[in-house]
């Protein structure tokens, strides 16, 4: 269709995992017009680019740098939330690791929405479509698709200490998350492409922006939904100390993540009542269910110091830079979290819910400092939350940050949970091969035994793995934001496609069901249903 500079058919707001996949999907369609709205900046750094810097651009202009609220449950902590604030989103500053969750996940969000095209069998097209794994297609991979999936090039020694470990703890061996079975231990694939960073940026957006149907805007902070007569005509924002407004024909797609998406619908008015009023925010649409249901992956890190060898803190070295810059290889190559482990807490339970990522570095608050000796961390992670948060404005002025409350161990089976997950962590660290690595723990520490001392070390070390979710939960009950079609409940011409429409936490990193959200929608809004015969695992 013909349209002027500021009319486009869809308006997508964050270039991040879903809005890069979702806009490049689209203007496969030479006759969409896309813009795509990105707040943040340029993803053309060094520190980007090289996977074991990853930490280094958090704290920095290319993260949103959001802290949680006081959190009760934590002795009154807040937890700082990196978000990426640059093209790729996240998929830019995360640790890469590509795991899509449990079949089971799927096939619960096919239960809760009452559509089965959310269902395992029939999103592990969209995983493959979406894949070129380095290993090559079988019935759960594919190839020849945006996003490279590799195994890493130089695992770090430890790492094969920790599977013979848990292997000998009594663990199954498991070398692929994301095929027949999820429990068990192995290294975790990789969202990289010969040993550097490969986001959702360079996976979907690059190869897109030679179409003369994308614009792509940096810089460019989205302030509200336009809406006129319960419809979402375009959005409003901000670009260079103007205010801009960009008209969209046939729908605005919301892709800002967990924290941005909620917020701009409440910004724009669509949102519980009573709380739009308190801030100072005309309700033009009373909807419960945005910002609630808020899940997040909390984790609780067991680090102990080594006998002897080297970890990733000694990576950037002279040789190391070398290394990667010469062949790409090296330690930094390395996503830190390089092996994983699937399990129970409880054997009653049907699916696993607690992971491991196995560190050959110390990673200790959040990375706030650097690592200051050798040493290798064990992040206890739930990936079965029961806990649920918030999201609300602070105020009406687009620029202040959301009140974001995570409400950890607000539900006490989380932490009962997450203490057998340490003692668990300590079993596998005293046999095997990890065993003669490790030398003395330093945190929890060896004093701390008892359950109930465990259970305040978790409430005093607890951390994020910075997966949030559901704030605008998919579903059809009254306290969902969105539909199965990701459509937002009331409002015509508005969809929500991010992490934040998960009904729940998948068991895993949540970044590449993001993506297959994306082309999940990317397919809904093109017309295109799931196909019967495509929804069978062949």
């Amino acid at each position: 269709m013909t349209a002027s500079h500021d009319e486009y058919d869809v308006v997508v707001v964050g270039a991040g995992s879903a809005g890069c996949a979702l806009a490049a999907r689209l203007t496969e369609d030479p006759s969409v017009r896309v813009l795509l709205l990105e707040a943040g900046g340029s993803d053309d750094v060094l520190e980007v680019r090289v996977p074991a810097a990853l930490y280094k651009v958090w704290r920095t202009r290319r993260d949103w740098n959001y802290t949680t609220e006081p959190q009760p449950g934590l002795g009154g902590r807040g937890l700082f939330w990196p978000r990426g604030k640059l093209l790729g989103g996240s998929s830019s500053i995360n640790a890469m690791i590509y795991v899509r969750g449990a079949a089971a996940d799927y096939d619960e969000w096919a239960q809760l929405t009452g559509d089965p095209s959310w269902s395992y069998a029939a999103v592990l097209p969209l995983f493959r479509r979406m894949e070129d794994n380095a290993r090559g297609a079988d019935r759960f991979h594919g190839t020849g698709g945006p996003l490279r999936v590799e195994d890493l090039r130089s695992p770090h020694p430890w790492t094969r200490a920790v599977v013979e470990s848990a292997v000998a703890a009594g663990y199954p061996r498991n070398d692929d998350f994301n095929g027949a079975a999820q429990e068990g231990v192995g290294t975790y694939q990789v969202t990289q492409r010969r040993g550097r960073r490969w986001s959702a940026a360079d996976a979907y957006l690059r190869p897109a922006l030679g179409r003369p149907n994308l614009t792509v805007l940096t810089g460019a902070l989205a302030t509200r939904v336009l809406l006129s007569g319960g419809r979402a005509t375009g959005v409003e924002y901000r670009r260079g100390g103007r205010t801009h407004t960009a008209h969209a024909a046939a729908e605005v797609v919301l892709c800002g993540g967990a924290v941005n998406s909620p917020q701009l619908l409440l910004l724009s008015g669509i949102g519980p009542g009573a709380h739009l009023r308190e801030v100072g925010v005309d309700v033009v649409h009373d909807l419960p269910g945005v910002g609630g249901g808020l899940q997040d992956h909390p984790l609780v890190p067991v680090v102990w110091d080594v006998r002897s060898g080297r970890s990733l803190l000694r990576g950037e070295s002279p040789s190391g830079y070398a290394r990667w810059f010469g062949a790409r290889r090296g330690p930094l190559s390395s996503n830190l979290a390089e092996a994983g482990l699937f399990t129970r807490s409880r054997p009653d339970l049907a699916e696993p819910d607690l992971q491991y990522h196995f560190l050959p570095v110390k990673f200790w608050r959040q990375a706030e400092v650097d690592p200051d000796v050798d040493a290798f961390t064990a992040a206890t992670v739930l990936v079965r939350v029961h806990s649920r948060g918030s999201v609300r404005l602070r105020s009406a002025d687009p620029a202040w940050a959301p009140a974001i409350d995570a409400g950890y161990l607000t539900d006490e089976r989380d932490l009962d949970a997450l203490v057998t997950g340490v003692e668990k962590a300590r079993e596998i660290a005293s046999v095997g091969p990890l065993a003669r690595v490790l030398a003395g723990e330093w945190s929890p520490g060896p004093a701390v035994r008892t359950r109930e001392a465990l259970r305040q070390a978790a409430r005093d070390t607890l951390e994020s793995l910075y997966h949030p979710v559901s704030s605008c939960r998919m579903g059809t009950d009254d306290a969902s934001v969105v539909d199965p079609q990701l459509r937002v409940h009331g409002v015509d011409g508005l969809r929500v496609v991010d992490a934040s429409v998960m009904p729940t936490l998948v068991r895993g990193n949540t970044n590449a069901p993001t993506m297959m959200i994306a082309e999940r929608a990317a397919d809904l809004l093109a017309g295109r249903s799931v196909d019967p015969a495509l929804a069978t695992i062949a």
